[in-house]
């Protein structure tokens, strides 16, 4: 019951502060709700259609879950469970969206950037330490910090950032993101896996690396490996 209670307290100050502190990246929304319908016909738009608000149920705001572990068997050694307008379509226009990301021992979420957000996380079990990385014009400047159960930490819109299980146990955190689809970009899974891959050459020269060791990255990250997101 108390893990339930911390839980659910994570919950709302997540969204709270979600609500209160994160500049929402997406346009404001010009009626009360517009729930998602998958009717396109063809037709893309910046989000989703609207369902006719005549046929909006309670359901249409709910999701659960949210309380099971992801699974952290993987080469990074994290999970993150996002809770995005393709899970609830209510919270389409809204501009919010919420992940939970679990951690093993030793875990991490790799350097990655959220395009169309800001991050708001809060840590619920363990330890972590996070940080980010500024712009070129700002020198790259790396703002990084331990977490501990309750502490909290902003990564602004666009920015690489990561986080990283230094304890002995695994660790839990909530993240509230200033929009509906924030998307995500992991640094290495971009650079080293795209689709079709970038010249090894290219890379070789960026990173300052033998093209054999660039030809080396690139198997490890191509399709045949398992992604994180």
């Amino acid at each position: 019951m108390e893990g339930l209670l911390r839980f659910l307290v994570a919950k709302v100050i997540v969204l709270a502060l979600a609500s209160s502190f994160v500049s929402c990246y997406d346009p404001s929304p010009l009626q009360d709700f517009c729930v998602a319908v998958d009717d396109a016909n063809g037709v893309f738009v910046n989000g989703k259609f609207c369902k006719d608000p005549k046929y909006v149920k309670a359901e249409d705001f709910f999701t659960s879950g949210l309380n099971i572990a992801g699974n952290t068997m993987n080469r990074v050694g994290s999970n993150v469970t996002n809770v995005n307008v393709d899970r609830i379509p209510g919270l389409n226009t809204l501009g919010v969206s919420l992940v939970r990301i679990d951690f093993a021992p030793g875990g991490q979420n790799p350097p990655h950037t959220h395009p169309r957000a800001t991050e708001i996380l809060v840590l619920v079990e363990g330890t972590l330490l996070v940080g980010f990385v500024t712009s070129n014009q700002d020198n790259n400047r790396l703002f990084s910090k331990v977490l501990y159960p309750g502490d909290v930490f902003v990564f602004p819109i666009g920015m690489i950032h990561f986080q990283v299980n230094v304890g002995r146990t695994n660790a839990v955190a909530f993240a509230g993101l200033g929009s509906q689809n924030p998307g995500t970009i992991t640094i290495a899974d971009a650079v080293f896996g795209s689709t079709p891959l970038i010249m090894p050459e290219i890379l070789a020269k960026a990173f300052q690396l033998d093209v054999n060791v660039v030809r080396f990255l690139e198997g490890r990250f191509s399709s045949k490996y398992d992604r994180h997101y």
